[in-house]
């Protein structure tokens, strides 16, 4: 799968920008707060409908303006002709997203078809922040394989909303009506049994890859794995959320359920948080996107678009060495990535045969060198 083109208007710091793409490696080149992470967002837009670094949509509009459009063209091995994709939020409506100009009935449907993996300097945010941003990780690679894990998890987190909104609603009107919470938890529970049983199945399925790609990377001896915590094994989901009713009804949130998992990050059986060294963050987080990238290309049956942000200014030679020998090795399809500095850049992607086209970013703009 490739990405042919990219076309912008008022994203972000972007006023207008039209690129022609190359089928290999594409570098855009540019100082800091140029623009340059903003293409990349632009491509992760369009396959993820969402920012990988916006909190919300409206923070991609530009400063000043009413809407922004991101379209692009994809090249899917299993067809000849491109698939045209436009993405577009106005202010006060609702975003667009369209496939060959026809709108999807629901946004979710294009989840999955054109995957992205990004690795990025935030990427040990991971390790660090909470346990939010690590179930929504395992939650979004999860979605793009398995449409049904999605329709599942967005039943559950509509289910879990209004929940909520009812045990407000009793302390607002101090009123009780168990019988209505029933209905909900009625429909809750199978709902977050079967999450709690894919998110299981898929980290069996995952660790060994992301622990192969630890060992290639780090060339270490420290044995890392990977933990799924969960409330709901071996547990009775409907007695626990009746165990939890009085703590639900105080807090006005319901408590316990798939929602509050985490996923824990072990390196010689402790927390790589709390125990790891700074490269050994860096290695355990790329190696987790790595394993994603492998996840995502076998079972697709074609490879994800990968970005790659500021990689020669935040990482050391040994792993920029292995990415650049993936590279070279063809495991992975279509690249982006920025730098600030041009030779480098060159010096760094002077042995591989792949054809690499060269951009220039300057507040705002972009240009082909």
């Amino acid at each position: 799968m490739t990405l042919d083109s990219l076309q912008l208007l008022f994203f972000k710091n972007y006023d207008e920008a039209s690129l022609t793409l190359s089928p290999h490696i594409n570098c855009f080149i540019g100082e800091n707060g140029s623009g340059k992470t903003n293409l990349l967002d632009a491509i992760h837009y369009l396959s993820m409908t969402k920012s990988a670094f916006a909190a919300s949509d409206a923070q991609c509009m530009k400063q000043g303006a009413d809407f922004f459009l991101v379209k692009g063209s994809f090249l899917l091995p299993s067809s000849s002709a491109p698939d045209i994709i436009q993405c577009s939020l106005r202010t006060n409506q609702k975003k667009l997203v369209t496939h060959n100009k026809q709108p999807y009935d629901r946004i979710s449907d294009h989840i999955g078809q054109y995957p992205v993996v990004l690795i990025s300097p935030y990427d040990t945010d991971l390790i660090r922040q909470g346990s939010e941003d690590r179930r929504k990780y395992f939650d979004s690679i999860i979605s793009q394989l398995d449409y049904a894990y999605l329709e599942l998890l967005i039943q559950y987190s509509f289910l879990l909303k209004q929940r909520n909104a009812l045990l407000k609603q009793f302390a607002e009107r101090h009123t009780f009506d168990r019988d209505y919470l029933q209905v909900l938890d009625e429909q809750l529970i199978p709902a977050g049994e079967q999450l709690v049983v894919r998110r299981q199945e898929f980290l069996e399925q995952f660790t060994p890859v992301f622990q192969r790609h630890y060992q290639e990377l780090a060339d270490s001896r420290e044995q890392v794995t990977l933990e799924y915590k969960s409330q709901l094994p071996g547990q009775d989901f409907a007695q626990m959320l009746r165990q939890h009713e009085r703590k639900d009804l105080a807090l006005q949130r319901t408590t316990t359920g798939p929602h509050k998992d985490d996923y824990v990050f072990l390196m010689d059986e402790a927390p790589v948080k709390s125990f790891g060294s700074q490269g050994q963050q860096k290695s355990y987080a790329i190696a987790l996107k790595l394993a994603h990238f492998e996840i995502m290309a076998t079972q697709k049956q074609h490879k994800p678009l990968l970005l790659l942000d500021d990689i020669f200014d935040r990482l050391d030679e040994r792993r920029i060495t292995r990415l650049l020998q993936l590279v070279a090795n063809h495991t992975f399809g279509q690249v982006f990535l920025t730098d600030t500095h041009l030779e480098r850049t060159d010096r760094a992607l002077a042995g591989l045969s792949e054809h690499i086209t060269r951009f220039r970013v300057d507040k705002g703009s972009v240009q082909p060198l």
